[in-house]
């Protein structure tokens, strides 16, 4: 069992294929694979580029005011 996937066994899976799924489905079947490799591929390369930095903020030359309370009135507690 030196050589597992030598010549005649590729012809002969690819024989297997077209007797199992047909003419019409292999074109489709060949097309998912291929574009889950491409985002298997971009979803490793995502995780191995480093975060690019967020753009700055612009901040206003005017800081908000804070925000207002309302005044509080003195409580006079009367001793009878």
């Amino acid at each position: 069992m030196g050589d597992f996937l030598q010549p005649w066994h590729l012809v002969v899976l690819g024989v297997v294929a077209f007797l199992l799924f047909g003419a019409k489905r292999l074109p489709e079947l060949g097309k998912g694979l291929g574009e889950g490799l491409k985002g298997f591929k971009e979803g490793i390369r995502g995780v191995s580029d480093p975060v690019p930095p967020a753009p700055a903020v612009q901040q206003s030359a005017v800081a908000p005011a804070p925000p207002v309370a309302a005044p509080v009135e003195p409580q006079i507690i009367r001793k009878d």
